[in-house]
């Protein structure tokens, strides 16, 4: 299929969208990748560069096709797959920081909502200045109170929205 071509798969062109947005800043940042499902969106951050790359998914199926990806594409070595329940993971104390958190849960569970909740209430996830971005319908949108994080930017592709949220300077 020729790039930018409307046949391909939603999912395709919204991950293309979201790593040119994210742009030459993914080379050399800490990624994770909450409801991880195939760790498509992880992994292509690992082949733009990115240094670390952890995986929470608590489905043991998810978690085993990570690992498949991971060791298919050759990137296992800068990677951490965790099977566990991602909005339990972020209510921890964060053993590392991160620059980016993408999170895209089952949809229409609210699911979303509550992990940008949460990361707001533990913001020390991320390093400052640090993003988070949400995939959602659209018709799941809303907008947050928010105390560490600010939203700044949202995009809608179709079926699908991502929608950017950073680290506000404590």
């Amino acid at each position: 299929m020729v790039p930018g071509d409307s046949t391909r798969p939603v999912t395709d062109r919204v991950k293309e969208a979201l790593f040119n947005i994210l742009g030459s800043e993914v080379a050399g940042c800490t990624f994770l990748d909450l409801f991880a499902g195939t760790g498509s969106v992880g992994i292509e951050a690992l082949s733009r560069g990115a240094h670390f790359a952890q995986f929470y998914d608590s489905h043991p199926k998810a978690i085993e096709t990570i690992q498949k990806n991971l060791s298919l594409t050759g990137l296992s070595e800068n990677a951490g797959v965790l099977q566990v329940d991602a909005l339990s993971a972020i209510t921890r104390k964060a053993d590392r920081r991160f620059d980016y958190i993408y999170i895209a849960p089952p949809q229409y569970h609210q699911l979303w909502e509550k992990a940008v909740l949460t990361l707001d209430a533990n913001a020390d996830w991320l390093v400052e200045d640090g993003w988070v971005v949400v995939q959602i319908d659209p018709q799941e949108y809303l907008e947050l109170e928010l105390h560490n994080l600010s939203e700044f930017d949202s995009r809608k592709y179709s079926n699908t929205m991502l929608v950017f949220y950073e680290r506000i300077a404590p």
